[in-house]
């Protein structure tokens, strides 16, 4: 293969039969769970970068079945966003997020950023029950109720809050192990319409795991709770930070025994 063909078709790896196919990635009939919560101060701190700012101690709690996906297939995910505001601007931060299909975990990394894992989620509805859970291998992490449909919401209100900016943080390392990425990187979802959001009581139950900390930032009051279908696409990102930049505060790569120290 030439030098040219090389540079030219580069897209994703392998080269000649890339994980996950180019966008625009188009979403029908994506189904959320999200649980609003009140966590720890000081665990949001330990979590969110700067140059974000948390705008209160406040995790939604997300399960999202994704049934129609274009170049994804069928998958579920789980994990926890935060609410944060970037140079005045409102929005929410992707802290870790855990699926069970390998073409979105490799495209969601290499290109926005996403911080992916594979693990087991899912998301049912258990006669009167919406059921959303997460499993590390046979270990459940998480557990989220909420009473199907008790009370629907405004459909133009959630479609607006779909729209709004997500934040979200790209490391992809060098060879040699230093950072060879390391961005803040935004993103919108677009071409949004919701087929209808409903509110009902919730409940939520994280549990401790040493490779999925979810339970890092503890439920101390579950707020609320929504359960949205709507369909929309994944916009591409931009890059809003460089934290490697030369203006940046100077990075060193840590020694083992400071990582052991730390670990």
């Amino acid at each position: 293969m030439k030098h040219e063909t090389v540079r030219t078709s580069a897209f994703a790896m392998p080269l000649t039969n890339p994980a996950f196919p180019p966008g625009p990635y188009r979403f029908v009939d994506r189904e959320y769970f999200i649980i609003q919560y009140r966590t720890d101060p000081e665990a949001l701190r330990r979590i969110v970068p700067e140059p974000l700012v948390i705008i209160e101690p406040v995790v939604n709690y997300e399960f999202i079945r994704m049934p129609d996906s274009t170049g994804f297939g069928d998958y579920t995910e789980s994990g926890q966003v935060v609410p944060v505001s970037f140079q005045g601007q409102a929005g929410s931060f992707v802290h870790q997020m855990f699926l069970n299909d390998h073409p979105p975990i490799a495209g969601g990394r290499e290109l926005w950023g996403f911080p992916k894992k594979l693990a087991q989620p899912k998301l049912a509805v258990e006669i009167d029950t919406l059921v959303g859970t997460l499993n590390y291998g046979s270990v459940r992490i998480a557990t989220g109720t909420m009473g199907y449909k008790h009370r629907a919401l405004d459909a133009a209100a959630e479609a607006k809050k779909l729209a709004a900016a997500n934040f979200l943080l790209k490391v992809i390392p060098h060879v040699d192990g230093t950072a060879r990425i390391c961005e803040l990187v935004r993103y919108h979802c677009e071409d949004i319409t919701v087929k209808g959001a409903w509110t009902g009581p919730a409940a939520l139950d994280l549990c401790s795991h040493a490779l999925a900390p979810v339970a890092e930032l503890p439920v101390l009051q579950v707020l609320s709770a929504k359960h949205v279908v709507a369909d929309l696409t994944l916009g591409l990102g931009t890059v809003v930070h460089d934290y490697l930049s030369p203006g940046a505060p100077e990075r060193r790569r840590a020694s083992d025994s400071e990582i052991l120290i730390a670990g």
